[in-house]
């Protein structure tokens, strides 16, 4: 049985959302800078020069990439032959994601869902985080963790088709979602989408799938082709960087998919911002 201190772990997290904070990863600079090399409209080209432009500024004196610092979100994988030694593994992740926000100067986001009242003094500053746990053999700790802003999560969706929909009836749904979104979730967007399971599993498949490096090509080849196809249906949409018309509305297309009833389709799609703020840390 391996031991962790609760304290090396509360430190990681901080340390990780306080950087990720004021630091894009290089995945998705890349992204855009890729994007910004090929897309068509001078307008939107100047939009993404901006926001390549405002990543090295909040990254070189080490300020917030955008306003909405977001919900914390994590994926954890936790080895069964694991103890935290000094605290639970939720409470270790919820305090560290307390502290990250503020010792990163980060704005608290969570609030009670009809009043709107902030919760930083009562449940603690932006939390409670979102944890999705995972039990797996061995005695490791892999985290992964987004900053998820408003913007993006409110245009995400979910349906259940019919199975007769099939794929086109996939590809149709995500094309709908994003045309509805237009320019509200900052695009150019990394777009998440899971397929199978039951309903809630196809919302966290979507979620997590953005955790993917941009542009990464999926394990499954007939998937990865399907990745491509919708990707390049969304850019046809035109919406471009921040709706302002153009060729480069989507970074990338990341599917996951799992096996599902036989009288129903899940599918889910969430949205990511041009700001895809997530890292990964092993322990």
């Amino acid at each position: 049985m391996r031991e962790i201190k609760f304290d090396t772990i509360v430190n990681a997290i901080r340390d990780t959302i306080i950087y990720s904070g004021a630091n894009l990863p290089k995945d998705a600079l890349d992204a855009l800078q890729k994007a910004y090399e090929e897309e068509k409209s001078p307008v939107s080209k100047e939009v993404l020069g901006q926001l390549l432009e405002n990543a090295d500024i909040a990254s070189s004196e080490a300020r917030p990439l955008c306003q909405d610092t977001g919900l914390a979100v994590f994926f954890v994988k936790v080895g069964e032959d694991l103890k935290v030694v000094g605290g639970t593994l939720r409470e270790a992740i919820n305090k560290g994601t307390e502290v990250g926000y503020v010792e990163g100067y980060l704005r608290a986001s969570t609030c009670e869902p009809f009043s709107r009242a902030n919760l930083k003094d009562t449940l603690g500053y932006n939390l409670p985080a979102v944890i999705h746990f995972d039990l797996v053999s061995g005695e490791g700790l892999e985290i992964e963790y987004a900053a998820k802003g408003g913007g993006s999560e409110n245009v995400s969706r979910a349906t259940v088709l019919p199975p007769a929909a099939g794929k086109a009836g996939v590809i149709a749904y995500v094309k709908q979602v994003i045309s509805d979104a237009g320019g509200n979730p900052c695009p150019p967007l990394t777009v998440g989408v899971g397929i199978g399971g039951t309903f809630e599993k196809a919302g966290i498949s979507s979620k997590h799938s953005l955790f993917r490096d941009i542009g990464s090509i999926n394990a499954d080849p007939e998937i990865a082709e399907l990745e491509l196809e919708i990707k390049d249906e969304l850019n046809k949409l035109g919406i471009g960087a921040m709706g302002m018309g153009g060729t480069q509305t989507v970074l990338a297309v990341h599917i996951e998919m799992n096996p599902c009833h036989i009288a129903s389709l899940p599918v889910s799609v969430n949205v990511q911002c041009h700001s895809s703020r997530h890292s990964h840390i092993s322990l």
